[in-house]
């Protein structure tokens, strides 16, 4: 049964998910691309929201970045430059630990405002929130598997992680095998980003918030 459901989570859904976050937003674009946003949280003063959404654009971008290249280039190519997995992997949790102190605060600000400001609140949706909260749960499970990395710098989680995403986007019938016996956080951290796209289709929704969805792949 774990097995089954392993194979499932990650070796099938990533295609549906991914194929439901691209014809969605193809459909609801054509359909009704106005409603790529949310509920306004600008009102006076400004210089409230300022700081916050500077450190989660901050963050966001520097993670998302970080990861895209960080997963899905070849290890070879980093071989092939004589950077050692164990020197990538401390890199990786430093640059992404600093990032993701940013991205946290800004997030944690810009989600206490939308919920403390009555006049903010009212005019947010159910998934202007919904996304928000989404986001920093998945922020804190990926600071969290930071600690878990710690424990062993020789890079083999992360060499599992990258040889698992090449192998989605290559379309390799058995990268789901290579999830099997990775550390639950680990796999519980990717797990519900992944989850994030089909919202994207259905949903109104910043598209910087939607962007960071893809840090699923990280």
């Amino acid at each position: 049964m774990a097995e089954y459901m392993n194979g499932f989570l990650y070796g099938v859904y990533p295609y549906i998910a991914l194929s439901v976050f691209f014809l969605g937003s193809l459909v609801r674009f054509d359909m009704d691309q106005y409603s790529w946003r949310s509920g306004s949280s600008q009102r006076p003063p400004s210089t409230a929201t300022g700081p916050g959404s500077n450190l989660f654009h901050v963050g966001i971008l520097v993670i998302f970045m970080g990861h895209f290249f960080g997963l899905l280039t070849p290890i070879e190519m980093f071989h092939a430059f004589g950077i050692p997995n164990g020197f990538k992997q401390v890199l990786a949790m430093a640059a992404g630990g600093v990032a993701g102190i940013f991205c946290f605060i800004g997030l944690t600000m810009l989600l206490h405002r939308r919920l403390a400001d009555s006049r903010i609140r009212k005019t947010s949706s159910f998934w202007d929130i919904a996304i928000l909260v989404l986001l920093w749960i998945q922020l804190t499970l990926g600071m969290a598997t930071i600690l878990v990395s710690a424990q062993h710098l020789d890079g083999a989680e992360m060499v599992r992680f990258m040889q698992w995403a090449n192998g989605v986007v290559t379309f390799r019938h058995d990268a789901a095998a290579l999830m099997l016996d990775a550390p639950l956080l680990f796999k519980g951290a990717h797990l519900p980003r992944a989850d994030g796209f089909p919202r994207r289709a259905v949903h109104p929704a910043r598209p910087h918030l939607e962007r960071a969805r893809w840090v699923s792949w990280a």
